[in-house]
């Protein structure tokens, strides 16, 4: 009897608290907890020759709402680039927003894809989707990933058949001042 006592009152406890949360749930509200902040980051892997080497990395988790998280990433003097986060029935989308420094859309923009699970707390897949292969043909077999934790946020990109890998961390332990606003956002 007492076991179905135990049983009953965690079932109950399961009703009224809910579900535990998913990963992808878990992933957002910790990446939302950088809201407002920005961080340096450097080149782990790329090819030899890549320019972003050279040059300052800069993140800025610069906006975000319940559902939708912007994060400018500047290569040195370039503010072309952010990437836009999206939140929907426990998926996250990634896209890729281009623009030019005058604010106008790039023509090779709004690429990305939608994890296909939840994923887990410290980790999020996301494949090409169609739009993708449409507009970037050779990116159809693009995987980006991000991780995070405590103490860092990695950017990364696999081009599945291919050498191509590309990976940009960023120290979470250490702020610095956010940066203006990336080309096409006004402050």
């Amino acid at each position: 009897m007492k076991k179905i006592l135990l049983v009953y009152a965690l079932l109950c406890s399961f009703l009224i608290y809910g579900q535990e949360k998913s990963g992808a749930k878990q992933f957002w509200e910790n990446l939302q907890k950088q809201c407002g902040k920005s961080f340096i980051g450097e080149v782990k892997e790329g090819a030899s020759d890549d320019t972003f080497r050279e040059k300052k990395l800069v993140m800025h988790v610069r906006n975000c709402d319940k559902n939708t998280i912007r994060i400018p990433f500047f290569v040195g003097d370039d503010k072309s680039r952010t990437w836009v986060l999206t939140y929907k029935n426990d998926r996250i989308q990634l896209k890729h927003d281009h623009r030019h420094e005058d604010g106008s859309e790039d023509k090779v923009t709004q690429y990305g894809g939608t994890t296909t699970n939840s994923g887990s707390p410290m980790l999020q897949f996301f494949p090409a989707d169609q739009e993708t292969g449409n507009l970037i043909p050779n990116a159809a077999a693009n995987v980006w990933w991000i991780t995070l934790d405590e103490t860092s946020f990695t950017y990364n990109l696999r081009r599945i058949g291919s050498d191509r890998l590309f990976t940009v961390k960023f120290d979470l332990t250490k702020t610095i001042a956010s940066p203006p606003a990336p080309w096409g956002w006004k402050d």
